[in-house]
């Protein structure tokens, strides 16, 4: 028997290793409208991990947009403590969630950021920065970073955005910039991570006349901007459902 038939042989089927890592919850699975939860074993463990979220971080009866998004962060991060760094500035969620529902395009310092995204739920069109500047040319000529360049280059199509930075304290002072010029995104969520200008980065985005969501120092990261727009997202789904059920009645 040759090497390559042994091999195949002692592969198991694929029944043979598909296992639930969760207890399969039906009220659960009927409880969520996250659009990244698409199965049963995913949608139970999104609204388990939401259920515990929601205990640590809701105050009051109800829960703010607000802290809907600092559940989803602290989620995305496995540490409650992530709520009391959480910040937001100028009616940061109803901005978002109107440039949401208006199409407005999302520009990201990295395809980390791109790629955790939502696909679903949205017709905003998720654009990296660093497509920008694909050979480096503007960021070598100015000694810049690239994350910085590409949302120079992309000065023209701010206006109205949303800009999610999870990563380059750069870029989030490339916006602060722009913003100094009379460019105007609609929101930056800002949580940029590092011990070289993340804090003052993301002190300096909250100073700024935009609406913002940031977190405070040197923590923050991919994760959290993600969460931060996907819960947006969501937020921004549940109104449409909401408006259509009320036209309906």
């Amino acid at each position: 028997m040759t090497t390559e038939n042994s091999s195949k042989k002692d592969i198991p089927e694929l029944e043979d290793l598909v296992e639930m890592t969760v207890k399969i919850d039906p009220e659960l699975i009927e409880g969520c409208s996250d659009s990244g939860a698409r199965t049963d074993e995913a949608k139970t463990i999104y609204m388990t991990s939401r259920r515990i979220a929601h205990d640590l971080i809701v105050k009051g009866e109800k829960e703010t947009p607000e802290e809907r998004v600092t559940q989803r962060c602290v989620i995305s991060t496995g540490d409650p403590s992530i709520a009391d760094i959480m910040r937001y500035t100028d009616d940061a969620i109803e901005a978002g969630v109107k440039a949401i529902k208006n199409g407005a395009p999302i520009f990201v310092d990295i395809n980390m950021v791109k790629a955790g995204v939502t696909k679903k739920g949205h017709d905003c069109e998720v654009i990296c920065v660093l497509d920008e500047d694909q050979n480096a040319e503007v960021a070598k000529k100015y000694g810049i970073t690239r994350t910085a360049a590409g949302f120079l280059l992309a000065r023209d199509r701010l206006e109205g955005s949303i800009v999610a930075i999870g990563n380059a304290p750069s870029a989030a002072l490339a916006v602060c910039r722009m913003i100094e010029h009379g460019i105007k995104p609609a929101l930056i969520v800002g949580t940029p991570v590092g011990f070289v200008n993340a804090a003052e980065s993301k002190e300096e985005i909250r100073k700024m006349d935009v609406p913002s969501i940031t977190c405070v120092g040197t923590r923050g990261g991919t994760p959290m901007a993600v969460a931060c727009v996907n819960e947006l997202v969501a937020l921004a789904k549940e109104k449409d459902e909401c408006k259509c059920c009320c036209e309906c009645e």
